[in-house]
């Protein structure tokens, strides 16, 4: 074998006599085996699985399950949780809050080894001398952005790959204000993982707690409690998409008075294999074909769905043509007009990309608005925030408890929305008409361009700077906010926005995630009183069309991507 080889040989066993879980071991030997048998396929997985180490960042640790430095497995999460322990120990409890228990709280989802990496998580901390607090068994993740205020910690880890593909998991991780860790702290505990020693040499203990089912009442009255007194007459289709949601979603909506929903029986229960879908994502086509069937063969009101982790909300409603998905944008913008006419006062915010209908909104309500950059942790820490949202899903509605995006509360207002329309002999679609009315007509969509070759985004996003379009879908461009230079007062980030006449806007991102280039389009359209919303929604459909075209040619040229 070549040097390169024998060294990457070298470093897989080293890295297999310090793995505490006999399954990756063994997975490790037999591909090591393979290597020096000359199988080139073996040689390409065991190259990838060792190309440095799987990254932690402000979305904590996400990734493919397997052995090796570069996938989710016990060795990376035992020194991400010496990393996160240690870097509690270097912060005073004065810094995370006064008066704060020295206690960590841990979840988990239903995914492949959450619960296992949950222990592994619990045995580190209290070897680090902190309390570990386990939650008693798979729960949504707001169940542990919850917990970690409710119990006064000052930090907390929730094992979750959200809606990723069943071979992924993830470690989030949030600080004593109930929130996700933004920039610096993501970079602290960073620099503290990769101050860990040997995974044997971590120390561990054995006197970690798991908590009893009195936390999980304690949130599911807290969310049930956000409903006031009003109709509940509403007929329901709900799925957890195979995640953790079910039984949290079920028992709040008892609790606040309306009747059992039909839950997708395929659906119902958690396993980690998702086979009903190929992606579990409601946004994914495909992924609520069961929910849609089952809602017109027991003609309801409302179809509601939770991710796998149950941190996201999504809705379908009837309409002319059967069933369609309520955009991100719109049950944001339906979960807003409930909140303010139901007087609840003080900031709301959305991130950037999320449609501009919100802070229209909240400026005739006499509101404060904020925007920030994409992801709940940017959200959750503006000042006074009362209601925040992002267009992928996820919604606050309720900071004071749960300071993160919340898939359990935001199904319960919008089905009390619902049920009070339903009362007035009208729907969701009326109110999202009511708003098109009185805001104009806000049309959003995405393009994502997946690539090849990571450097294909570098070139794009250097093409619009060095080539700035001029118009794009007929309508002149007005004014540009480069967001790497902190253009519009946010930190700087990566991205382009694009400022139209008419309102219009369009924002082109790399992925934090994916090898995409993202262009979030957006389309203004008043609405004239007596053609109506139908006709504005086509109007809408054909400039968003044009935009969509006009920034895929100016960001890739002639080939499209």
């Amino acid at each position: 074998m070549s040097d390169a080889i024998d060294e990457l040989t070298a470093r897989a066993r080293a890295w297999a006599a310090d793995d505490p879980d006999p399954e990756t071991r063994a997975e490790l030997e037999a591909l090591l085996t393979a290597v020096a048998a000359g199988d080139d396929g073996a040689r390409a997985d065991l190259e990838d699985r060792f190309d440095g180490t799987l990254e932690f960042g402000t979305a904590g640790l996400r990734g493919e399950l397997g052995a090796g430095s570069n996938r989710m497995n016990r060795v990376v999460v035992t020194r991400a949780a010496a990393g996160l322990a240690a870097y509690l120990a270097g912060h005073s409890p004065k810094e995370e809050g006064a008066g704060r228990d020295a206690a960590v709280v841990i979840g988990y989802d239903a995914r492949h080894n959450s619960e296992v990496f949950a222990r592994d998580t619990a045995e580190v901390m209290t070897g680090a001398g902190l309390r570990a607090l386990v939650l008693p068994r798979p729960l949504p993740t707001p169940q542990l952005a919850f917990a970690i205020r409710e119990l006064g910690c000052v930090a907390g880890v929730m094992v979750t790959a959200s809606h990723n593909p069943p071979r992924d998991n993830g470690y989030k991780v949030y600080l004593g204000d109930g929130s996700q860790i933004v920039p610096p702290a993501d970079a602290e505990i960073s620099a503290r993982i990769d101050a860990v020693g040997p995974v044997s040499e971590v120390p561990r203990g054995d006197g970690w707690t798991v908590l009893g089912e009195s936390i999980v009442d304690a949130y599911l009255d807290t969310v049930a409690g956000l409903a006031g007194d009003g109709p509940r007459d509403l007929r329901l289709v709900y799925t957890p998409l195979h995640g953790v949601g079910g039984a949290s979603v079920v028992q709040v909506l008892e609790t606040a008075g309306f009747d059992p929903p039909y839950v997708v029986p395929q659906q119902e229960q958690p396993d980690a294999d998702f086979p009903t879908v190929s992606f579990p994502n409601p946004e994914e086509a495909g992924a609520m074909d069961l929910a849609i069937a089952l809602a017109a063969d027991r003609h309801v009101d409302l179809v509601v769905a939770n991710d796998p982790d149950a941190d996201r909300c999504a809705a379908a409603v009837p309409d002319a043509h059967g069933w369609r998905m309520l955009r991100g944008d719109e049950v944001g913008a339906l979960l807003a007009h409930h909140l303010l006419t139901s007087g609840h006062t003080g900031t709301y915010a959305c991130s950037i990309v999320s449609s501009t209908l919100l802070g229209k909104m909240a400026a005739a309500a006499g509101q404060p608005f904020a925007e920030t950059l994409t992801g709940f942790k940017w959200i959750s820490k503006v000042d006074g925030l009362v209601f925040g949202y992002e267009e992928a899903l996820g919604y606050c509605v309720d900071p004071e408890h749960v300071k993160d995006k919340d898939g359990v509360s935001a199904l319960l207002l919008l089905c009390e929305l619902a049920a009070a329309e339903k009362a007035q002999g009208r729907s969701l679609v009326d109110v999202l008409d009511d708003l098109s009315l009185a805001h104009g007509l806000h049309a959003t969509d995405q393009l994502s361009v997946r690539v090849t070759d990571l450097a294909e985004i570098g070139a794009a996003m250097q093409r619009l700077r060095a080539n700035p379009p001029a118009v794009l879908g007929g309508l002149p461009v007005e004014s540009v906010d480069d967001l790497s230079r902190g253009d519009g007062g946010l930190p700087p980030t990566e991205g382009l926005r694009y400022h139209l006449a008419g309102d219009a806007r369009v924002i082109v991102r790399p992925s934090g995630t994916e090898a995409k280039l993202k262009c979030y389009l957006e389309v203004v359209v008043p609405v004239d009183a007596d053609a109506g919303v139908d006709a504005a929604r086509i109007s809408a459909a054909a400039r968003l069309d044009a935009l969509r075209d006009d920034i895929r040619a100016a960001a890739f040229g002639a080939s499209g991507g």
